[in-house]
């Protein structure tokens, strides 16, 4: 590749993108919100919470010195990561505790970047996640999955309108906020019931004596937080406009 690429390429990658229309704020955050709350819709875009939640599993995992084993993506949007090393101490608590908080912390560092108009970067660094992501996968329908997930981003990033990308974007980074949340419910309502008796909240009350309800609570106090400060990273400069009198 010539300098002259190279360059257009960084330009491309590092330069920042014209500010979204504010309508694109609000209607980007309200098709997540419906993505996430309505029951069909969220079953198939939950795949993507979990390709989240399963990653943050792996990331604490290996940033703490334990083996990664593989990564497992089941077609009822559960999931499996599974690390070798010792069964206590703060390695283990640090790779439980990062599931349910990592689709939420992903969707704060998309706001971060979303805020400073980096949106090619944003979507070239969840390609690179995804295919990082791959590398560890041990069953077929995991690999379809961030496969076709991986793709749709390519194609956005590299064929789609500048306006289409930032709505594409703007409402992935809303969806993980928003989305961060309500699996944390899920997860109570389950246990309520009997049916998680190994979640990754009962396996923290295990190896820190506190309960599980606790970690629970962590979780979505955690998760809400994050939503706060990324919804100010997405709207805060946007929301004088979002308010003001149609002339």
């Amino acid at each position: 590749m010539s300098t002259d690429g190279l360059t257009d390429l960084w330009d491309k990658l590092f330069g920042a993108q014209p500010d979204p229309p504010a309508l694109l704020v609000l209607v980007t955050v309200l098709l997540a919100f419906v993505v996430v709350a309505v029951r069909p819709l969220w079953r198939i875009a939950r795949n993507a919470v979990t390709i989240a939640h399963e990653g943050g599993h792996a990331l604490a995992a290996l940033l703490t010195g334990r083996k990664l084993r593989g990564i497992r993506l089941e077609f009822d949007t559960s999931g499996l990561t599974l690390s070798a090393g010792r069964p206590t101490g703060p390695g283990m608590i640090l790779t439980l505790l990062a599931g349910y908080l990592a689709p939420s912390l992903v969707g704060l560092l998309g706001a971060w970047l979303l805020g400073g108009n980096r949106i090619t970067l944003l979507l070239w660094l969840a390609v690179v996640l995804l295919l990082l992501t791959l590398i560890n996968i041990r069953n077929a329908f995991g690999a379809v999955s961030l496969l076709v997930t991986g793709a749709i981003v390519v194609v956005v990033s590299w064929y789609a309108t500048p306006q289409v990308q930032a709505a594409f974007a703007y409402t992935g980074v809303w969806f993980l906020l928003i989305g961060g949340l309500r699996p944390v419910g899920e997860l109570q309502k389950l246990r309520s019931r009997g049916r998680m008796p190994e979640s990754d909240a009962d396996q923290l009350a295990h190896l820190t004596h506190l309960p599980a309800l606790f970690w629970v609570g962590t979780f979505g106090l955690v998760n809400l937080v994050v939503l706060v400060a990324g919804a100010f990273l997405l709207a805060g400069q946007w929301l004088p406009d979002l308010g003001a009198p149609t002339p």
